[in-house]
């Protein structure tokens, strides 16, 4: 994965910030070589880059996000990170890592003038209760309706519309923090192939795929406002009964290897 000098980014470029959730490395792996997955092909040139997620479900993996705890290379390390609190004797911050004086990045980047929207997806996003606020609440602005939930047909289309709303009204010389937590390779994912009850590592793909059919106007969008940089993560992967287990919120590789990519698009 190229390197970036994040304090040359900061500033100049709008920020797109995807996570795919639940979605495993495997199934990420297969359906990009498969070619069944163009538009995210057209920003993972190189190929998902194999990670291990600091959480391994939604709530964790996320708050550790957002406190600049991104997916860690599945290789010996240490290696630096692209966003870090002030903190005195991080080991992991670096002269290219950019460096916040907030609690989580996207309050560090509203510091730094950046308007800062969620997308929502999954029930730690829905502002229903107190706990689905919490995520939200880090951002500027943030959105949710039913129709961007994990049984909607059609979410990661209304997710998109919702962002492109967003970037017509926000003035272009504003810079821009867009995060997208894409619903739908979440459980139930059986409902992307007709006739299926039971959700597996192909009905995930089938999903990936209808996620990958829906992201072109995102991306088009953002790259037509300004210099964009972006980064793809899964938040955590699942079990589909794999040495006896299902779901996550355990430590089977299944659930901790997660596909993961950043660059300039």
């Amino acid at each position: 994965m190229s390197s970036f000098d994040m304090n040359a980014i900061v500033g100049t470029h709008d920020i797109l910030w995807i996570t795919l959730d639940t979605l495993r490395f495997d199934v990420a792996r297969k359906a990009l070589a498969e070619g069944r997955t163009p538009n995210l092909a057209a920003l993972v040139r190189d190929g998902w880059e194999r990670r291990h997620t600091p959480g391994n479900f939604t709530l964790a993996s996320h708050a550790a996000f957002f406190a600049g705890f991104l997916p860690t290379p599945a290789t010996p390390g240490p290696h630096p990170r692209l966003f870090a609190a002030a903190f005195e004797g991080s080991e992991t911050t670096s002269p290219h890592t950019w460096v916040y004086e907030a609690a989580d990045v996207p309050g560090g980047l509203a510091r730094a003038g950046y308007h800062t929207v969620c997308i929502g997806g999954v029930g730690f996003f829905n502002k229903r209760t107190p706990l689905g606020c919490v995520l939200p609440g880090l951002f500027r602005e943030s959105f949710w309706e039913p129709s961007f939930g994990v049984t909607g047909r059609d979410s990661t289309r209304n997710q998109v519309d919702c962002a492109l709303n967003v970037i017509q009204r926000v003035r272009p010389s504003l810079r821009l923090l867009l995060f997208l937590n894409v619903s739908a390779l979440h459980q139930p994912n059986c409902i992307f192939v007709d006739g299926q009850t039971t959700d597996s590592p192909h009905t995930m793909e089938a999903a990936l795929c209808y996620v990958d059919s829906q992201l072109q106007p995102l991306v088009r969008a953002m790259k037509a406002r300004a210099p964009l940089f972006f980064m793809i993560m899964s938040d955590h992967g699942t079990a589909y009964g794999e040495d006896g287990y299902r779901g996550h919120r355990l430590g089977h590789p299944v659930v901790w290897e997660v596909p993961y990519a950043h660059g300039i698009a």
